[in-house]
């Protein structure tokens, strides 16, 4: 496999996203725990997000200020998707 843990993998089969909150973003619904139940696992319902990574961007803590934002969720609350840092 990927090395990934197995409850992780099933997380990504479902096409879950594994989040570093309690809870999940709209439009995200709460699929389990991932990464050894320290995270949640997310699952979009809607089947229309963009996750920032795969949309070719980079997740930035707020401080940080973007050159560029781009559309996109990053796992961590308050972080945004930059194109350009």
């Amino acid at each position: 496999g990927l090395g990934l843990p197995r409850d992780t993998l099933r997380c990504l089969e479902y096409h879950g996203y594994c989040f570093h909150l309690k809870s999940c973003p709209e439009p995200f619904a709460a699929f389990g725990t991932c990464y050894q139940h320290r995270r949640t696992c997310c699952v979009d319902t809607t089947s229309n997000f963009h996750i920032c990574q795969d949309e070719g961007g980079h997740c930035v803590p707020p401080e940080i200020r973007c050159l560029q934002e781009q559309e996109g969720l990053c796992p961590r609350r308050g972080w945004k998707c930059c194109t350009e840092v």
